[in-house]
């Protein structure tokens, strides 16, 4: 089990949430931060402050040099993919090559009538994303792209430069749609995210995404498998291992806990600093197919997405955001 955390934008302060990235790029058990891409808070009062994510982003990367980072996701209709290509290759630049690129089909109507961007019925979404993740794809991998869809076309189209990593930085889908986006994740994604919830809901999609892989004739085993995890404000460490572990035993590869706001930093009057840990449950039992390259991070990445480092962590850890992670001898779309 690998862990990472992801910060919601919203209701926070720039210096609080970089508070956090900078303490938590120096523990070795995350092995990647995130955040949400939505132009209103998505939880609680839409009428709230929120950043948006990939000027964030840049500045993250900027303030980090071990975390790998990313949106999850980003809602495709929000910006034209060859527009999100060449933000994305720039990133990837600036953080020297651990860009994780996040996209979804998009789902929110209020943030997308108020602002008259064309969010369409979910079956226009479905094709939309489609298109869009081939486009992403060809100009992040080809000199020059031509694509004539229903909803993008291009014609000798180039982004330069490209990122270090090749042949694009992985993408990550979220989104747990059985028929469509579980189909356009075994196409394209090198990782998928469930959205949170049971153990056994998160089971029963990833079984729906395998069938989709052998239709495909993709190796299930070069999917990063994702959740959310989301900490209590109350800060209830045994619920949040519990999540995990149950997720654990149904295969899960990276849990990714979600910090909501406020986020106070360490050791300000607000919040004071406690050294709280994670202890990381035992691998389940697996499957052989899904054994090769799995356990370390991101495996899938050293041989096709490169450059990738090898993330191992550390027995112990100290804290970040009122967080600190143990990893034990016996053995972590917006949607």
């Amino acid at each position: 089990m690998r862990f990472a955390f992801k910060t919601a934008p919203q209701d926070t302060t720039w210096a609080d949430m970089l508070a956090v990235w900078k303490e938590a790029d120096d523990i070795e058990i995350f092995e990647s931060g995130w955040l949400f891409d939505h132009f209103y808070p998505i939880v609680g009062d839409s009428a709230g402050p929120c950043l948006e994510g990939w000027t964030a982003l840049t500045a993250l990367a900027q303030a980090t040099r071990r975390l790998r980072l990313g949106t999850l996701v980003t809602g495709i209709h929000y910006r034209h993919p060859a527009v999100l290509a060449n933000t994305a290759a720039t990133i990837d630049i600036i953080s020297a090559g651990r860009l994780e690129l996040g996209i979804g089909a998009g789902w929110n109507e209020e943030e997308s009538g108020a602002y008259g961007i064309e969010l369409g019925s979910r079956r226009e979404r479905s094709d939309r994303f489609e298109e869009a993740c081939q486009v992403l794809i060809g100009l992040l991998s080809q000199q020059t792209t031509d694509f004539d869809g229903r909803y993008y076309q291009l014609a000798g189209a180039r982004c330069e430069p490209k990122g270090p990593q090749r042949p694009h930085p992985p993408i990550c889908i979220g989104g747990s749609g059985e028929r469509r986006t579980l189909r356009t994740t075994a196409r394209y994604a090198q990782h998928w995210n469930f959205v949170g919830g049971a153990a056994s809901e998160f089971a029963r999609k990833r079984d729906v995404l395998y069938g989709h892989c052998r239709d495909v004739g993709r190796d299930p085993a070069e999917i990063t498998l994702s959740s959310h995890v989301r900490l209590s404000a109350d800060h209830d460490l045994a619920a949040t291992v519990g999540q995990v572990t149950a997720l654990a035993a149904e295969g899960l590869d990276l849990a990714i806990v979600y910090l909501l706001p406020p986020l106070t930093p360490p050791c300000s009057p607000r919040s004071p600093r406690r050294s709280l840990r994670f202890a990381e449950p035992a691998p389940p039992s697996r499957p052989a197919r899904r054994s090769p390259g799995r356990g370390t991070v991101p495996a899938r990445i050293s041989s096709q997405f490169a450059p990738a480092e090898p993330r191992v962590a550390e027995p112990e850890v100290g804290p970040a955001q009122e967080l600190a992670n143990r990893r034990s001898s016996s053995h972590d779309n917006s949607r």
